[in-house]
Parts: C-alpha cells; structure tokens; sequence
C-alpha cells in the first residue's frame, strides 16, 4: 500500500463518522480531498459542508454537495482533515496547503474533529515539518525576528497568499516540546493572524492510514 492508498484507507475510515443529517466541516489537502470524493457517495445523506478552502469548496461543488457559509451554519457536529504532522497527544501541525486560519476556525467550531493521516505523520516532537505562520504582510519584518528568537529559521513562502490575502512564513528547526505553550506564543506577537499549531484544540481521534490498515488513536 502506497502512500496515497494510505491517505484514501484513513478518508474512507473518517467517512464512518458521518452521520445522517449533519454539516460536516471538511479541511483541506490531498488526505481531505479523498474525505470530498468519498462524500460524494453519501451526499444524499448530510445537510451540507462549512469547507476550509476555496479549493476544498469548488471541489465539493464540482460533487455537487452544498458548501455553506459557518456563519449560517453554526455549531457542528463534525469536522475531518489531515494534518502534516501528530503526536501521540493528537496535537497537530496543519497548515501545508496554506489554510491553517480557515480549518483552525472549522475545527474550533466543531464537536468533533477527525483527523486523517497516512503513519508517516506521527511523530514524536512536532516540528521536522515546517511550521507555517499566517502574517499580516506589514508585519512580515517583525514576526520573523521575533520567530527567530523563538528558535526557529522563518522563510517566506514564495508566491503564496492566502485566502485571506496574507503571506505565510514556514519555521523551519523548530523543536515543538510543548505545543500548548508555544501556540499560544506565536498567536501571541501582533501581525500574526494564526499559527499551524492545533494543539490548545487537538484532533479527538487520529485515523491513521497503514500497510498494515488503519490504526485510530483518540
């Protein structure tokens, strides 16, 4: 089982928690994509979707499943999406595919949150992925020094800007000992509008995707 076919087996696994009558948020990424396929088959049986992305909405359109807005939506019962990285904590780092404000406000706004993942990331320490940061442009300059103070080396990510038109700097030799602490940190300086920690909310289960089958944690 390659990669990818991990990925599907973790999306096809989530798809069990779905139940009739529901709005259910999606995420984003190539694990949420095979969640969308997937939810296609039972489109019938759920009241809509609240997406994380612009990309993640036109695919479920392109489904024909209905993408509401959270305003409307309200509280949900349920939310699924990858993670670049976990710990045995279900403590997350997101934020790959640049939409880590979008999915941290689904997630926060969800009773539950399924996390899908093919076991290569589970680790031990966060923080071998690159961490991403959402930054107003302006305070680009200043995020970074006080990032690097932190520990961290931040780059900008060339050519990306976010649904929400802000720039995303990705930390790179960050050792992550404890998540809660340094979430609340980074959130913390002025300019940032969100950091790809979700560990002050964590995923309630982790549905990991292996050449053995699926292992779920949570």
């Amino acid at each position: 089982m390659n990669q990818d076919q991990m990925k599907k087996a973790a999306a096809q696994a989530a798809i069990e928690y779905v139940e009739a009558g529901m709005i259910v948020g999606v995420g984003t990424g190539s694990t949420a994509n095979h969640f969308i396929d997937l939810l296609a088959g039972i489109k019938d049986k759920i009241d809509g979707t609240v997406a994380s992305s612009e990309a993640s909405a036109q695919r479920l359109r392109g489904h024909g499943i209905q993408v509401m807005d959270l305003n409307t939506a309200g509280q949900l019962a349920l939310y699924v999406d990858g993670a670049d990285e976990s710990n045995s904590q279900l403590h997350l780092i997101k934020g790959g595919g640049g939409a880590l404000t979008r999915e941290k406000i689904v997630a926060a706004a969800s009773d539950k949150f399924v996390c899908i993942a093919d076991e290569t990331k589970l680790v031990d320490v966060l923080g071998a992925f690159p961490l991403p940061v959402e930054v107003i442009p302006m305070a680009r300059a200043y995020v970074s020094r006080e990032l690097t103070r932190l520990g961290g080396q931040p780059l900008l990510r060339e050519g990306f800007i976010t649904d929400n038109g802000n720039i995303i700097l990705d930390v790179h030799n960050l050792q992550i000992t404890d998540p809660v602490d340094m979430e609340g940190r980074i959130n913390q300086l002025a300019g940032v509008v969100t950091v790809g920690i979700f560990a002050q909310r964590p995923a309630d289960i982790l549905i990991l995707g292996s050449a053995d089958g699926i292992r779920t944690i949570g």
